[in-house]
């Protein structure tokens, strides 16, 4: 299978937050004092970070001048240099270019103060990088990513907008193709790689030989072309996180444990594509936990997605079911498996069945005389 052979690997850079700056033996009083009238822990920032207080240079005011004027009150900005110290490290004028940057794909600077919260790190990178990140903005908007996609992106891994534009190029052209070599259609593929990107934006950091070889190695176990797709759409970016040897060790003991044909494990995988991730000590934490419950194999192999269950998860679901008069050993082990909201809704169900009245619908009512 040829997966975007034309595309050529890319050495990753390594990336350097840290400002360059001259280091002092003694704490810079300047520093100090301008953190303790913002009400900074000063105290966790000399427990995690105390090197930031021996810099000879830092811009305390012009940082909390930013983030106040894009509207942050002082509890925020004492939150975000308190956990992201370095920040003060960041000169005006890299500050203010990375203001403009983030807000040509960020809705209002209320948005952005939320996510400068939550990913300091994030927008006080070096100035080194910004050429980078404006080239990679332009190529995301280029490939039609909203710029709500783009900002998330740019927030949960900005690894992958600090590096060369061309690095992404590069994973991006092997997920678009091998979508297409597997059948999927150019109209949905938008969609499809704006899913994928979300739910694991690391993706675009890991190298395109790692997709091929697993693509390789699920169709040497059978997999046909419709099947990959089904798992490579499943899977998101997460199937860059896995390696031939690890699900050859899983795919071994799944089939070991439950008494299955290849045939049957690969249906199997196709409900729960999940179990290709998980190592086999996880996977017999969690057989045996469901098999002393009173859970038999059969019942696991019929509904195999409660396996991505803890067993912590697993032993309070039990519980609650219980309580609402629900055998799990003789039951459907779908009212346990799925999300919380599944789950929920599954006891809301069945709390309404043990609650409801008795009622004979052909029963006349009993009206006035």
């Amino acid at each position: 299978m040829s997966l975007c052979l034309r595309c050529q690997r890319v050495t990753v850079l390594p990336v350097n937050l840290r400002p360059c700056a001259t280091l002092s033996s003694a704490e810079n009083r300047q520093t100090v004092q301008a953190l303790y009238d913002l009400s900074v822990d000063i105290q966790k920032v000399r427990k995690l970070k105390s090197w930031v207080l021996h810099q000879s240079t830092a811009y305390v005011k012009e940082v909390a001048d930013l983030l106040k004027d894009m509207g942050a009150s002082g509890s925020i900005i004492a939150q975000i240099l308190a956990v992201h110290p370095e920040a003060v490290l960041c000169s005006p004028e890299q500050m203010q270019a990375q203001r403009e940057l983030w807000m040509s794909v960020c809705p209002n600077q209320k948005e952005l103060v939320g996510i400068i919260e939550k990913f300091p790190a994030s927008f006080f990178t070096s100035s080194s990088h910004h050429t980078n990140q404006w080239n990679n903005i332009a190529y995301f908007q280029s490939l039609n990513l909203n710029k709500r996609i783009i900002t998330k992106l740019m927030a949960s891994a900005p690894q992958s907008f600090s590096r060369p534009l061309e690095q992404n190029k590069v994973m991006v052209c092997t997920l678009q193709q091998a979508y297409q070599e597997l059948g999927g259609e150019e109209i949905n593929m938008k969609v499809w790689l704006q899913k994928l990107l979300t739910q694991n934006p690391f993706v675009l950091l890991k190298p395109p030989e790692v997709l091929r070889q697993n693509l390789l190695f699920l169709r040497d176990k059978g997999f046909n072309t419709a099947e990959l797709l089904h798992l490579l759409s499943k899977l998101r970016g997460f199937i860059t996180e896995l390696n031939p040897d690890s699900m050859r060790l899983t795919l071994a003991y799944s089939q070991d444990t439950m008494g299955c044909s290849e045939a049957d494990l690969r249906d199997i995988i196709l409900d729960c594509p999940a179990l290709l991730y998980y190592s086999e000590a996880i996977l017999s934490e969690r057989f045996q936990d469901l098999l002393s419950a009173g859970i038999s194999i059969s019942q696991i192999t019929e509904t195999p997605t409660v396996l991505e269950l803890t067993p912590q998860i697993v032993n309070y679901r039990i519980q609650r079911l219980r309580a609402y008069g629900y055998d799990i050993r003789t039951g459907s082990l779908k009212v346990l498996s799925g999300t919380k909201k599944d789950f929920e809704m599954n006891c809301g169900k069945l709390r309404l069945r043990r609650e409801r009245p008795l009622f004979n619908p052909v029963s006349p009512l009993k009206g006035d005389d």
